[in-house]
């Protein structure tokens, strides 16, 4: 008969995987990539070495999948909020009220998902891929609003690159600052005012 663990067996090998990805985030984005090391992980994680490699082989291999998880959470989350609202301005708002909350109150995360791994040549696909889908996600509504000629005629792949870049750059000031939670609201207006200005004036269809 073939061993099948218990759900309490499994309960506790997944705690103790979570641990150790929630420590690596923190690890991650306070040391970086390449001065993170296994040992701090599993301090923080309060696991043994051992355990480390029970569930992965490496640093690189621990580190892009987290990269992955936390991209693709990421980009749920500005997802749902960009689809909670049905006209541009507001998707605009919407989208970057949801990514500054998550600068704000998961920091770990987004200074993982911009600046985490640098310079790593098993990652920049993944960083790639990351990219590409925040194009996609601000392309989406942006080609809505065009095809109902809410907003001038442009080129909306193109845009939408442009406003990922601007974002991103925008929001790692913002968690440079001694106390990025009282710049949180400022931010968000200035960064929506400045995707609009930069889309064109949007009209709403009567």
């Amino acid at each position: 008969m073939p061993y099948r663990s218990s759900d309490k067996t499994r309960q506790k090998k997944d705690s103790k995987r979570t641990s150790m990805m929630q420590a690596a985030v923190q690890v991650f984005a306070e040391k970086g990539y390449h001065a993170a090391t296994v040992r701090d992980i599993v301090e923080i994680a309060d696991v043994a070495v051992g355990t480390f490699y029970f569930y992965f082989p490496d640093k690189e291999t621990l580190f892009t999948h987290l990269y992955d998880e936390t991209a693709d959470f990421l980009v749920q989350t500005l997802q749902q909020a960009s689809v909670s609202r049905s006209l541009w301005p507001q998707q605009v708002q919407a989208i970057i009220q949801a990514y500054v909350n998550l600068a704000i109150f998961e920091p770990a995360i987004i200074q993982l998902l911009l600046i985490g791994g640098s310079g790593t040549p098993a990652l920049a696909t993944r960083r790639q891929r990351f990219r590409h889908q925040l194009t996609q996600l601000w392309q989406r509504p942006l080609t809505e609003a065009l095809t109902n000629e809410q907003l001038p005629d442009q080129d909306s792949r193109l845009t939408a690159e442009a406003i990922v870049g601007a974002v991103d750059e925008v929001i790692l000031k913002l968690l440079n600052l001694p106390e990025p939670e009282l710049a949180a609201d400022g931010t968000v207006l200035n960064l929506t005012r400045f995707v609009l200005r930069a889309t064109g004036p949007f009209r709403e269809k009567t």
